[in-house]
């Protein structure tokens, strides 16, 4: 159990949380989410000990030994991917060595006998004999097969290292695992794998994720860092989210109705103060007015931008023709024979190679050439592409945001571009921001602005999620489950396909598949 007493952090003048008391029991899993900046990865940190809040104190239990998620993919370039995983337990891995080091040695003395006897017998007790064996199944788990699991960690890409420091923040059973972002670069099936994983976790498991699927398939609690508080909710992320917002609703009604009993004990003051007759009603409603005091609801710092598409004409019914479209890339072929045919209303989740979905997308979109194969719009469609890497329209860019938005709208006058950027999320000086300077997040919310100025018919995206936080991946998921027409995306969020799609196409190197079906029932037939 971990067990937070009166801790507050401040930066400066800028508090993140304050006098927060907490405890984290065995056999429960707690989701922390809040906005981007709101200090999630610092509370975790504080957790784990990287940090010393400004005042209180974290208390772990004696003997229990605390697991992290660690984020530095370079750490461990030298050692062996299996050595790695067995790395997080220190305690165990230390045995390891020294026991090497005394069978090692030519002159063995009795006192080295004692002494690696000594170590045996912890090393049993710390289930040291399974070791290699467990290390293994975590890695294949998540899909690292037995190919790479003797290389060393240099020779792997940025995914594999990723998993590799999951599989060892997840080593040796640890009472308490502190995960920042785990499903990062996790395709479905280890995504899938992890929530059982934790599932099965008898101990303390707190986890920061963008990922509302996950966050509902292991949470039993959630953490929200907001208000300047954090805050316990029994439940899933869905259960925060239904009575968060009830609670806020419920605030809002309030005040609105003291507001309007407000206006009326005025208004009786107004018409009839001077009135002999009525004066003493209207001193009693005095003394009831001074009594009514409006709630303060105090400012979030979770902003949701309004993401809402509209188009300028629906759609026909021939909306897109795919026949037999193939590429190769570097020597590599990554579309082979591709071919299929997008109908009216249809919301298609791509799913499968990345390089192969990109470059489907780029052909579609003319930016690509096939080297054989066509495809053909209908003639009343227009499309709008997000593309994944949007450099191109921010890199070297010295516009204002205004401007930068004004090569994209029909509208030029400055109140309008303000508006709408204002309601995603850049109000007042945050609008004059140079376009080279903007953050991942900033710029996805303005290339999603550029889609609903474009008013086209057929959205076509490319993780879209990438860089968002909750709030942002929330209104995204909703504005393209409120758009009444046809969506080509892809993106890892679950929720998102599960929520959006009617239809998923899988697309890899030498296959294609197409099912007409939700996100859910394609992995199910998987």
């Amino acid at each position: 159990m971990i067990t937070v007493t009166n801790v507050s952090l401040r930066y400066g003048a800028r508090r993140l949380f304050e006098d927060v008391n907490l405890k984290f029991t065995p056999g429960n899993c707690y989701g922390v989410i809040g906005a981007n900046g709101a200090g999630k990865s610092t509370f975790l940190k504080i957790l784990s000990g990287q940090i010393e809040p400004n005042t209180g104190d974290v208390s772990l239990d004696p003997n229990a030994r605390l697991s992290v998620l660690k984020q530095d993919h370079y750490q461990y370039d030298e050692n062996v991917v299996l050595e790695t995983v067995i790395m997080g337990n220190e305690r165990l891995y230390q045995i390891m060595k020294e026991k090497d080091e005394l069978y090692a040695k030519a002159d063995f003395t009795d006192e080295d006998g004692i002494k690696a006897s000594e170590l045996e017998g912890e090393f049993a007790e710390l289930n040291g004999w399974e070791a290699e064996s467990e290390a293994a199944m975590l890695l294949q788990g998540l899909g690292i097969g037995t190919e790479l699991q003797d290389k060393k960690m240099s020779e792997l890409t940025g995914g594999e290292k990723v998993k590799v420091l999951l599989a060892q923040a997840l080593f040796g059973k640890p009472e308490v695992l502190i995960l920042d972002e785990p499903t990062n670069h996790l395709d479905a099936k280890s995504v899938a794998w992890l929530e059982n994983f934790l599932a099965d976790f008898e101990g303390t498991v707190i986890v920061v994720s963008h990922d509302r699927h996950f966050l509902n398939m292991i949470c039993t609690h959630i953490c929200d860092v907001d208000f300047g508080k954090i805050k316990l909710y029994v439940g899933n992320y869905d259960f925060w989210y239904q009575a968060s917002s009830l609670t806020m609703q419920m605030a809002k009604d309030q005040n609105k109705k003291k507001e309007e009993k407000i206006k009326e004990l005025q208004n009786f003051i107004a018409r009839f103060s001077a009135n002999a007759s009525k004066s003493k009603q209207a001193t009693s409603r005095k003394k009831l007015l001074d009594k009514i005091t409006l709630d303060e609801i105090p400012a979030s710092s979770r902003k949701y931008p309004f993401v809402g598409f509209s188009m300028e004409r629906e759609v026909g019914n021939e909306v897109l023709t795919v026949e037999g479209l193939t590429k190769t890339i570097d020597g590599e072929k990554v579309l082979d024979n591709v071919s299929f045919r997008v109908e009216k209303g249809d919301k298609i989740a791509f799913v499968g190679n990345e390089i192969s979905i990109t470059t489907l997308f780029k052909i579609l979109v003319g930016e690509l050439e096939a080297d054989s194969g066509k495809f053909k719009w209908g003639v009343t469609t227009s499309q709008s592409y997000f593309p994944k890497d949007n450099s191109e329209y921010f890199n070297g860019c010295e516009l204002s945001l205004v401007d930068w938005l004004r090569q994209y709208s029909d509208d030029q006058t400055e109140s309008y571009l303000r508006g709408f950027l204002g309601r995603m999320l850049f109000s007042g000086e945050e609008a004059l921001k140079k376009a080279n300077v903007l953050s991942g997040g900033e710029k996805v919310r303005c290339m999603l602005s550029r889609m609903m100025l474009s008013h086209a018919n057929v959205l076509i995206l490319d993780q879209p999620t990438n860089h968002l936080d909750l709030e942002s991946i929330t209104a995204v998921n909703n504005g393209l489950i409120d758009f009444k027409s046809n969506v080509l995306f892809a993106t890892h969020d679950h929720e998102f396909m599960q929520t959006i799609a009617n239809r998923i196409i899988e697309v890899n190197h030498d296959s294609f598949v197409d099912k007409r079906m939700t996100y859910d029932e394609y992995l199910e037939s998987k």
